[in-house]
């Protein structure tokens, strides 16, 4: 007896307030045979080859590793059955998402290109993934077995109820597939952050070293030599016995060459560290580098103590870098600066009258302020309607000062 034709399909529509990447709700089975209803149908039968081909991969692999693994080739011939099971899972979830509409989430790439030979293969060795996907092509042999046998049979003798065991069966292979063959969303989450963080600290400590070397050559780099220059003349004329006067004014004009390289000096080493900062904490330097702002601040900080050199250090700039954006493009009238500490995050805000309109996108250093905050796990907000008033809030994990910092 034949299966009756298939009837049109009903939309697929996502349900109103779903999660974003969460599973279309499906129709309910019924005995009319749908298209979704055929989709379960197709992949059951295709369990059998591809759980079949999938056993043989995974065997063949894991035997030669194992037996190898004495070897010079085990362990990189194991690496690459590892690779190829990655392939192998994201076939699977191709599938998956195809004919049993289960939204999976692609696994983050492992990071082989910064790292070297041994090192790519220990970290393959290790991966998560390939392993769990392996794991799932181990068990899935029987069940493809089972699923293959009782559906090719349901077609000719059970098809009325066919649509029911077919929903049934496949709900359990849906099961199988987010247990194994999901990425581990926060793992996945965190592993792609600090990716990016990484790559965001290096260009931030590669930038401040630029920074500090074009500070040194413009400025006090060319006051010593300037210095230099002119104790050099002054000890010329000393051996040529000319006038005193003379020597003693170039030895005047050194003498405030090595003042003002000593100011740019210490210019500079307040902008790497301010000392204020390291001695006297956080409420002592932002009410120091607010009272070099142009506008009046008001600093209010509730802090029952210190934390981490590290995240007061970002706090701190992150201050003097809005302080400096008020005072160059804000028009304000006045600005406070607040710093409290809720749980275990210390938050900042800074708060200005001026005309608004800033925003991450608008040149003025804010992007790089937020990808520093985000380096360490940090927030940063921009409230900057036009006309004003504008208030960032940035948020940064605490952490208890210890006794090396």
């Amino acid at each position: 007896m034949t299966a009756p034709a298939p009837a049109p399909a009903p939309a697929l529509a996502p349900q109103r307030g779903a999660a974003p990447g969460a599973d279309a709700p499906l129709p309910p089975p019924r005995l009319a045979y749908d298209a979704q209803t055929w989709k379960e149908i197709a992949h059951l039968l295709a369990n059998l080859p591809l759980s079949l081909a999938g056993f043989v991969y995974v065997m063949t692999v894991t035997f030669t590793g194992a037996m190898l693994s004495l070897t010079v080739i085990g362990l990189p011939l194991l690496a690459l059955g590892l690779m190829g099971a990655r392939l192998l899972g994201r076939a699977e979830r191709a599938r998956a998402r195809a004919l049993l509409g289960v939204r999976i989430e692609e696994p983050s790439p492992l990071p082989l290109r910064r790292a070297g030979g041994l090192q790519g293969m220990w970290l393959v060795l290790k991966d998560p993934v390939g392993w769990r996907t392996i794991l799932y092509d181990l068990i899935r042999l029987p069940w493809g077995i089972l699923t293959f046998t009782v559906t090719l049979t349901s077609l000719f003798v059970l098809w009325p109820v066919l649509p029911f065991l077919a929903r049934g069966l496949t709900n359990a292979d849906r099961a199988m597939v987010r247990a194994l063959l999901s990425p581990s969303d926060e793992l996945e989450r965190r592993i792609a952050e600090l990716e990016s963080d990484r790559g965001v600290v290096v260009d931030t400590a590669a930038a401040d070293l630029r920074r500090i070397e074009r500070d040194l050559h413009d400025g006090a780099q060319a006051r010593l030599v300037n210095l230099a220059m002119g104790l050099g003349l002054a000890k010329e004329k000393l051996l040529e016995g000319q006038a005193d006067d003379q020597v003693a004014a170039m030895v005047d004009e050194a003498h405030g060459e090595v003042k003002l390289a000593l100011q740019e000096l210490r210019d500079l080493a307040r902008g790497i560290h301010p000392a204020v900062l390291t001695d006297r904490g956080l409420d002592a330097a932002l009410s120091s580098v607010a009272s070099r702002c142009t506008v009046p601040v008001k600093v209010t900080a509730d802090l029952p103590s210190r934390p981490a050199a590290a995240i007061e250090g970002i706090a701190y700039f992150t201050v003097s870098e809005l302080l400096q954006n008020i005072s160059k493009h804000s028009g304000a009238r006045q600005a406070s600066v607040e710093v409290w500490r809720s749980d275990d995050r210390l938050l900042v805000q800074v708060w200005d009258d001026g005309h608004g309109g800033a925003s991450l996108d608008a040149g003025s250093g804010m992007r790089g302020l937020a990808e520093r905050l985000d380096a360490v796990d940090g927030l940063f907000v921009v409230d900057s309607p036009p006309g004003g008033p504008t208030t960032v809030t940035a948020e940064l994990p605490w952490r208890d000062r210890t006794e090396q910092s």
